[in-house]
């Protein structure tokens, strides 16, 4: 739990260069909403234990808690961070809950922030809904057209749609969108792997977001795009958000995972690499300790990077207020990838 850590204190390893103390962000209490909606009230639900801890709290640990934030609130207040939100984190309503407060918390500092997202279990159940079978072909889904056509009405529907009104709800401002508004993505069918409609981003325009993020508001950005010819293409979400970032010149990157960031063991979570450069990554490829999902998700952070993004970040999205950790501490809580 994150005020738990507080009250035990923060981890030794440090890897930030902006710090005038050290600062445990992980303190941070969580905001709670005041909205009633059915979706979100588990946002103003506590465990018992985080309702004894926030009663340890005294007014001065209150304070100092956002006084310790301090430096990182002005080196980031103007900046973009993409994030890419996908997995349990999205499935899970009171992961869900946080993840947006978090986004919220940012924004109304003044941190640019853009949501880029999937939503491949809700596919996977109105396909099966509409008596379409889900496949995969080396993990990517095999879009057929009609596949595709339920990809684009649940993306750009559905779930894009509900975390728009999530974040509205929790006192933010946003605007959904889809790669094909204000041409935002272009993309080429990738017919090579014989998968379908699903595409490779071959041009980026920001200015929507831009427009967007100009005036306050948080784009809640479906991976749906448009080759030459106007047929929509299915984008993965990791390359989309990557893409994206690159296009902004953002600040950061983040993807949020089911795992705790890069491992050297995968099956020890205390083997966790706190952060890398591009280098040392090309050497844990090769080496095999970056293996199987994680490559493309590595690949997609050195792309961004290599095109002018400060840092990327991969954390573990089901870890209460991860965001907040990984960008507001010293330590962070997942693995930080820089040039």
């Amino acid at each position: 739990m994150a005020l738990l850590a507080a009250k035990k204190g923060s981890p030794s390893v440090t890897r930030r260069s902006v710090a005038a103390r050290p600062c445990s962000a992980t303190r941070l209490c969580p905001v709670k909403p005041e909205r009633q909606h059915a979706d979100v009230r588990v946002m103003a639900v506590a465990t018992a234990e985080e309702a004894e801890l926030r009663k340890q709290l005294t007014n001065l640990d209150r304070v100092t808690i956002l006084s310790e934030a301090l430096p990182y609130l002005q080196k980031f207040r103007g900046k973009i961070v993409v994030v890419k939100y996908g997995g349990a984190a999205m499935k899970d309503p009171t992961l869900k809950a946080g993840v947006i407060t978090d986004l919220v918390l940012l924004s109304c500092v003044g941190i640019r922030c853009v949501l880029v997202h999937g939503g491949g279990p809700e596919i996977n159940s109105w396909l099966a809904k509409v008596g379409i079978e889900a496949v995969f072909k080396n993990g990517l889904r095999v879009t057929d057209a009609a596949t595709m056509e339920i990809v684009e009405m649940v993306l750009g529907g559905r779930v894009n749609k509900s975390l728009v009104s999530l974040i509205q709800q929790a006192g933010g401002k946003a605007v959904g969108l889809t790669g094909k508004d204000g041409q935002l993505l272009r993309a080429r069918q990738m017919v090579e792997l014989d998968i379908g409609y699903v595409g490779e981003v071959t041009k980026v325009d920001p200015t929507i977001l831009n427009v967007l993020g100009n005036d306050s508001y948080i784009p809640v950005v479906a991976t749906i795009a448009t080759d030459a010819t106007g047929q929509a293409l299915n984008i993965n979400a990791d390359t989309a958000a990557g893409e994206i970032a690159a296009a902004l010149k953002a600040e950061k990157l983040v993807l949020m995972t089911d795992v705790p960031g890069v491992l050297r063991d995968k099956n020890d979570l205390s083997t966790k690499i706190h952060s890398l450069d591009i280098r040392k990554c090309r050497e844990l490829i090769a080496d095999g300790i970056i293996a199987g999902g994680m490559i493309p998700k590595i690949e997609c952070c050195i792309r961004c990077l290599s095109q002018g993004v400060k840092a990327s970040h991969i954390i573990d999205g089901r870890a209460k207020h991860s965001i907040l950790m990984e960008l507001l501490t010293d330590e962070g809580v997942g693995t930080m990838i820089t040039g």
